[in-house]
């Protein structure tokens, strides 16, 4: 590694904390439009990793994990360089909206061009300032809005290196995931970056189980890459690996009766909810379409013909990643974070 590393024009030597605010767009108030960036970089070499949050400007829950992550005291260990960034979509956020002003899905836009759209400059300035500059990278996402996601690490499992990092998060269900047309992950991987992508809780929301495993997940990721020092006795959760999954959508359009909650067990047929007539008539049923755990699911309790309403990922052994589950969340209630002094 470099003993300096530029980003925006600005150097970064060994040892040394910087935040930058990556200039993307000057907007028609005149005002600039910029993305902050965190970068630590160890006094020793390593790998350099980026974590980003809120591609989607309405998802929350990893912009308060890489809060406390780069608030926390593990990071005094720090080899190598982490490039954290809180916020991508800054105009998204702002109007707690996932799309740019230009009405464009910002993860659909990646490479991008230095000439194109709103989200193509932003995309490609992103590229080219924060990917392009790593070898890993791990990018947090949630379900959208009024819909939950289980905590889940996707990626291509194929691979076998992403595969690994992938167990060493410790999320409690890994999932294969295709690679989509203008993803970041797509990106990402054409310059041979190797990414995870985290999914947890829902836009607008933070969800605390959700956060503190984000948080853990990328110390477990970091140590398994050896730029933090391995923590003895510490127990990593080995996550089920599923390599299907498909959403069962609404018969028809009512109001819903939820039979079945996120991370729950479910067998084919099973009855997961019950649509309504407003006169509490029922109109339809809602069944399973295979033995799995619910990994995702809507929470409005209105539907029209054809919405998706809960997401269901099939393993061999579906009660062992309930208990999975369960380990996780006792291993978060017992465990505190610690900041920075």
């Amino acid at each position: 590694m470099a003993e300096e590393f530029v980003i925006g024009g600005i150097p970064v030597r060994q040892g040394e904390t910087k935040r930058i605010d990556l200039p993307v767009v000057r907007l028609y108030t005149d005002t600039e439009m910029a993305i902050p960036v965190y970068v630590q970089r160890g006094k020793r070499s390593g790998p350099s990793l980026f974590v980003c949050a809120a591609i989607h400007g309405d998802e929350l829950n990893g912009v308060k994990v890489i809060s406390r992550l780069i608030n926390s005291r593990a990071l005094k260990s720090l080899r190598g360089t982490l490039i954290a960034v809180p916020v991508v979509n800054v105009y998204g956020m702002l109007h707690r909206s996932r799309y740019l002003p230009d009405g464009r899905d910002l993860n659909r836009c990646f490479p991008g061009t230095s000439k194109g759209s709103l989200a193509s400059r932003m995309a490609y300035v992103f590229m080219q300032e924060v990917v392009a500059k790593c070898q890993y990278g791990i990018d947090l996402h949630t379900g959208a809005l009024h819909r939950s996601n289980l905590p889940q690490i996707r990626g291509n499992l194929d691979d076998p290196e992403i595969r690994e990092l992938g167990r060493a998060f410790g999320a409690p269900v890994m999932l294969h995931a295709n690679l989509r047309d203008g993803s970041l992950r797509e990106a990402a991987t054409d310059l041979h970056v190797k990414t995870l992508l985290y999914e947890a809780g829902e836009a607008l929301r933070f969800d605390d189980l959700c956060i503190r495993s984000g948080v853990r997940g990328i110390l477990n990721v970091m140590r398994q890459l050896k730029m933090l020092p391995l923590r003895r006795g510490r127990k990593i959760m080995r996550p089920f690996i599923s390599y299907e999954s498909s959403w069962v959508r609404a018969g028809g359009s009512g109001i819903v009766r939820f039979e079945r909650k996120l991370g729950e067990w479910v067998q084919k047929g099973e009855l997961l909810a019950t649509i309504l007539d407003p006169y509490g008539h029922e109109l339809d049923i809602v069944s399973s379409n295979d033995d799995g755990i619910v990994i995702g699911r809507t929470n409005l309790p209105l539907v029209h013909e054809g919405d998706a309403m809960y997401h269901i990922a099939s393993f061999r052994k579906p009660h062992e990643v309930v208990k999975r589950l369960d380990e996780l969340q006792d291993t978060l209630a017992g465990e505190a974070f610690t900041e920075k002094p």
